[in-house]
């Protein structure tokens, strides 16, 4: 057995969950490596990464290399002498530092690989109405997710469960699959799965306003799985236009009640309590939305104060 001496790169809630087992678990990191700050917000104020936040509360070894190819960086990581180096959430790696590490280097993706290889596994399991997703944890080679499987754990995917919920899940079944995988390779009893290519598997591709805006002519209930499927971040969005104003509407939860209605897709109408989006084969009830300008709010506290024309329709 030979003792793990363990680098951990990450950047974002989801690798911290995983860090924090880690670390829990006693094995020795040696090194933690995360994105470099950046500005945010309005007021550019510098934003540190989640794992950064982390490191810095554990007093953990940190670097925040820009550029993962400098002499300098490699010489800082060489020196950690570290055996082993985890991924969760981080960049692409230059071979001379996935290759590093004398046991390798291995990653954990929040998806059953092959399947949802890319940045945003977690929403477009939702958002293409899987019932099952999990984790694989898996050597890294050249490409994106294609490495050799260590191993991989299963979870169903609730019927109404959101994309943030799921993550939250999802991180606590990585935490359990790292330890997993830190005990197989340090007993020297890691048996890899080569990845079999298929051109069939869907891809996670990541994220942006074009895909997370919402097609009324698409059925309600894939209209229902994109916006749980981008909830609570970033968000799936419409325009809702009525009369002359405009407004551009994230939308976070909805129920989705299939029928027949004579009135045309898009139209909206209200109840006391619900905002009403007539779909193609039913209606979707929008419970949280949030209008430019605004917090976030359940659809019967925007009632309060602002009314629908019958002329309103989401685009």
């Amino acid at each position: 057995m030979e003792k793990l001496r363990i680098v951990f790169m990450g950047t974002p809630d989801f690798a911290v969950g995983i860090l924090d087992t880690i670390y829990n678990s006693n094995y020795e990191i040696v090194g933690v490596i995360t994105a470099p700050d950046k500005p945010a917000g309005r007021g550019q104020k510098v934003s540190i990464s989640a794992v950064k936040e982390y490191a810095l509360s554990k007093k953990l070894h940190l670097l925040q290399p820009t550029n993962l190819k400098s002499p300098d960086f490699l010489l800082e990581l060489e020196g950690l002498q570290a055996n082993l180096q985890v991924v969760v959430a981080f960049r692409m790696l230059p071979e001379v530092v996935w290759k590093m590490p004398n046991l390798g280097t291995f990653n954990l993706h929040a998806s059953l690989l092959p399947e949802y290889r890319g940045a945003a596994p977690i929403n477009w399991a939702i958002i293409n109405g899987e019932t099952q997703t999990g984790v694989t944890t898996f050597f890294i080679d050249d490409k994106i997710d294609t490495g050799a499987m260590i191993l991989r754990k299963e979870i169903p995917i609730g019927a109404d469960e959101t994309a943030g919920e799921l993550h939250d899940r999802l991180m606590l079944l990585g935490s359990e699959a790292v330890i997993e995988t830190l005990a197989l390779i340090e007993n020297q009893k890691a048996v890899t799965t080569i990845q079999v290519e298929n051109p069939d598997v869907k891809t996670a591709y990541k994220l942006n306003k074009n895909n997370c805006k919402i097609d009324w002519t698409q059925p309600g209930s894939t209209i229902k799985n994109l916006i749980r499927g981008l909830s609570p971040y970033p968000a799936a969005w419409t325009i809702i236009k009525d009369g002359d104003q405009e407004w551009h509407v994230k939308l976070y939860a909805v129920m989705f009640e299939s029928n027949s209605e004579s009135k045309a897709v898009g139209s909206i109408y209200t109840t006391k309590k619900e905002i009403v989006i007539v779909t193609n084969d039913g209606l979707l009830k929008v419970s949280q939305l949030q209008f430019p300008g605004k917090k976030k709010m359940l659809a019967h506290e925007l009632l309060n104060g602002h009314s629908f024309s019958e002329n309103a329709i989401a685009l």
